[in-house]
């Protein structure tokens, strides 16, 4: 509805312009009919284009009059004498009446244009809103909160047929009931209630009905509507479609790694227990055997055992990291005494590499879980001297690096090797689960894991592991740690 204080300064307006084109064109400046009525007619245009037709024509018919009476002849009179002015005075009330007529038109048509124009926009913006989710359940939460913040409206529901619950944008229902989205899900047909200002819509994609939405204080077009609820029906159809595809996905990775890791585990776990079996067999076997010889069975039943059981912990913790379920206990610790802990470990691997550690007294502390972190390093330097040569060197280094673009100081680990290298290609493939270097295979046991449990850990940590390397010249493999 108009303002009560817009309609009377539209009348008030028409009122001055009629006295004001009156008065200065008869009293001060003489006007002739015709430019007065022109000036008549401008003021119609005005009064229509601004304010509305109802003022327009009310000011066409004291336009009328006080053109009549005033320039007009007879003047002073609103008699008519000459029957040509009955034609004019009749062809200016009719041209008025007109112009404000299609000056009103044309204020309606831009006012629609205009609400077009918005509505477009936020069908636009709402489009964009629901590109934010692929999670079918959060996506039908946040729908109806959506159009009320998009559209400006006061409550809205969404149910699905293939959902028994009700998703709205409040707790209250607003006459949004469960029963009549039910009902409009069944039918297909929209409904709408002016009065009570709740409209119902279908949703649909193509001739099929997914669901219903009801919307309650709008005054959006029937065309609105219609466009929200095919836009969420097509939302929420893809979400299920690719909730659908990412299980689907899953399943088929689920599948693939599961047969991966029986390939892989299965033939690590042959040879270990072939040479349990093989040197129990000969032990219980008829024939005498010297101390030394029984020595040495027992001795591989003993190595080979700590190897299964070491390829069994490898599996699962690789499970255990995938399914985050490995806490961490991070404390301010120096590196050079879980550097020196690692080399102690491998003690008698490293017998024929020479080690050369580089590591600055003042280096900070960083944050770490130490045995986690001494884990990593055993598989690096263990790694460091199985693929290199006899009497290839070993060195370890540590450094820190400052803060760059907003990101805390961290600590750099690297472990640098004489080996054969690595090529590009098998560079970005050393961190994944179960894959071994092409090369290495038969020569180097192994499951493929180990990388993948640093990667894991170190990121756990929330530094990073990578490497960088040259064919026939070694390979540096080195992760960050933050300071303390």
């Amino acid at each position: 509805m108009k303002s009560a204080a817009r309609l009377v300064i539209g009348y008030l307006i028409a009122a001055i312009w009629v006295a004001a084109v009156t008065l200065v064109g008869y009293r001060w400046l003489h006007l002739n009919a015709t430019t007065s009525a022109l000036l008549f007619l401008l003021g119609v245009l005005g009064v229509s284009a601004f304010y509305g037709i109802r003022e327009a024509v009310v000011m066409s018919v004291a336009a009328t009059l006080a053109f009549n009476f005033y320039f007009l002849p007879p003047i002073g009179t609103l008699t008519i004498a000459d029957p040509q002015n009955w034609i004019a005075l009749f062809a200016f009330l009719v041209t008025a009446v007109s112009a404000s007529e299609l000056a009103a038109r044309a204020r309606r048509g831009e006012r629609t244009a205009v609400e077009r124009r918005v509505e477009l926009e936020r069908l636009y913006s709402f489009s964009q809103l629901l590109l934010s989710s692929e999670n079918a359940a959060e996506l039908l939460n946040l729908i109806p909160r959506h159009i009320v913040e998009t559209f400006a409206v006061r409550s809205v529901a969404v149910a699905l047929s293939s959902r028994a619950d009700v998703y709205r944008s409040s707790a209250e229902v607003h006459g949004l009931d469960a029963h009549n989205l039910q009902l409009v899900a069944l039918r297909g047909e929209p409904r709408f209630d002016s009065e009570t200002q709740i409209a119902f819509m279908p949703l649909r994609i193509g001739m099929r009905v997914v669901g219903s939405m009801g919307v309650a204080g709008s005054r959006l077009s029937r065309q609105t509507l219609e466009a929200i609820g095919g836009l969420v029906a097509i939302a929420i159809e893809r979400a299920n479609s690719f909730e659908k595809l990412s299980r689907a996905e899953a399943a088929r990775e689920s599948e693939q790694l599961r047969s991966v890791l029986l390939d892989s585990v299965t033939h690590e776990f042959r040879t270990p227990l072939t040479s349990i079996k093989a040197s129990a067999t000969a032990l219980l076997g008829q024939g005498t055997h010297s101390p030394e010889q029984t020595r040495e069975l027992l001795t591989v039943i003993d190595e080979e055992s700590d190897r299964l059981n070491r390829l069994i912990g490898e599996a699962a913790e690789m499970a255990q990291l995938d399914a985050n379920k490995v806490e961490f206990n991070l404390v301010s610790t120096p590196v050079r005494p879980v550097v020196e802990q690692s080399l102690e470990e491998l003690k008698q691997l490293l017998t024929q590499h020479p080690v050369e550690i580089r590591i600055p007294g003042e280096l900070p502390a960083a944050r770490m879980d130490s045995d986690r972190i001494k884990e990593v390093l055993v598989h690096l330097i263990e790694n460091a001297a199985k693929y290199s040569p006899k009497g290839a060197p070993i060195r370890i280094t540590a450094e820190a690096r400052d803060s760059v673009m907003n990101k805390p100081r961290m600590l750099t680990i690297s472990i640098a090797d004489r080996g054969p290298g690595i090529d590009d290609f098998e560079q970005s493939l050393v961190f994944e689960k179960f894959y071994r270097g092409r090369n290495q295979r038969v020569r180097v046991h192994g499951t493929g894991m180990g990388l993948a449990i640093c990667k894991a850990i170190v990121e756990g940590h929330g530094g990073q592991l990578g490497l960088t390397s040259q064919l026939g010249h070694g390979s540096v493999f080195y992760f960050t740690l933050p300071m303390a």
